[in-house]
């Protein structure tokens, strides 16, 4: 079982929306799809933002996700950066 579960990950990711504005992540597959490009970084050498129990790539994804050290883009940003 994932520790912290999707949910709390998505509420998470969410908090910095404003009410009435769309939220950054609305299914359990935008979850994934984002932890999973996080690790692939972290595979390819990017210093994590975090310290980690685990030396897992996607186990450390998941904790910077939890403690909003990384920012999920939606296509308006992202097109914008």
């Amino acid at each position: 079982m994932l520790h912290p579960s999707y949910t709390d990950l998505m509420r998470v990711v969410n908090s910095e929306v404003e009410p009435g504005e769309q939220p950054v992540v609305n299914s359990r597959y935008s979850i994934v799809l984002a932890t999973a490009k996080r690790a692939r970084q972290l595979i390819s050498g990017v210093d994590p933002l975090v310290r980690s129990s685990s030396s897992k790539p996607l186990s450390v994804a998941v904790d910077e996700m939890y403690q909003a050290k990384v920012k999920i883009l939606n296509d308006d940003e992202t097109n914008e950066a």
